[in-house]
């Protein structure tokens, strides 16, 4: 019954789209959730993308999908995307990671690469991830760090393994879920502004993910 429709989930009001697109238009920053195998999803970020590009110039766009060791190949590839060069295979240019379905993202992406603003990386990578898992960092700040905001991670992190981890891994677990959400931050406070996110829904939870490591660092 909500296909079509929009909700402001401040004030419970369905709102139009040319409401929507206002109201984006004028933030610096934009943080779109997505459910990662959704079509949908996939389709209406490019379509918001674009409406917003329509309303003033873009200052990037930053993806979960991308990892900080792939900035470099990225820029690389956009630079020769943008001077006229087109990639025979897109994907295998950029060492897309393969955990991610390629056909969902193409479209996006694709578009990105050949606009005049940066499309940036937003996640660390394995190797980091596992550095964080053996060794977790002590994290900094004080909304990332309130007592409801680990309990309800650690509970989502839980559920979200079938309540089969051990209990002793689940602070680990619960470090990388939140250095990832940190490294989304970082990158965000620092892309050219305007800028757009991508990432998963729980990732740009207001209650829970990167807009309380914003906070943080701000």
């Amino acid at each position: 019954p909500r296909v079509g429709k929009i909700v402001d989930l401040h004030s419970r009001a369905q709102v139009t789209v040319e409401h929507l697109i206002n109201e984006l238009a004028d933030a610096p920053l934009v943080l779109l959730g997505e459910k990662h195998d959704n079509p949908d999803h996939h389709a209406l970020q490019l379509w918001l993308l674009q409406a917003l590009e329509a309303r003033r110039p873009q200052g990037s766009v930053v993806m979960e999908m991308l990892t900080l060791d792939q900035q470099t190949t990225v820029s690389q590839v956009q630079r020769q995307i943008q001077s006229g060069e087109q990639a025979e295979d897109l994907p295998q240019a950029l060492n897309w990671h393969s955990g991610w379905d390629w056909q969902q993202y193409a479209a996006l992406v694709s578009h990105s690469l050949e606009q005049p603003y940066p499309l940036l990386a937003g996640n660390l990578n394995r190797d980091a991830l596992m550095a964080i898992y053996r060794n977790p960092p002590q994290l900094t700040g004080v909304e990332s760090t309130r007592a409801d905001v680990i309990e309800h991670l650690t509970e989502q992190i839980r559920e979200g393994h079938c309540n089969k981890l051990p209990e002793a891994q689940l602070p680990a677990m619960l470090a990388v879920q939140q250095q990832r959400d940190r490294s989304m931050a970082k990158v965000l406070l620092e892309a050219p502004k305007p800028t757009l996110l991508i990432a998963g829904a729980y990732h740009v939870r207001y209650d829970l993910g990167v807009p309380l490591h914003i906070h943080d660092l701000q």
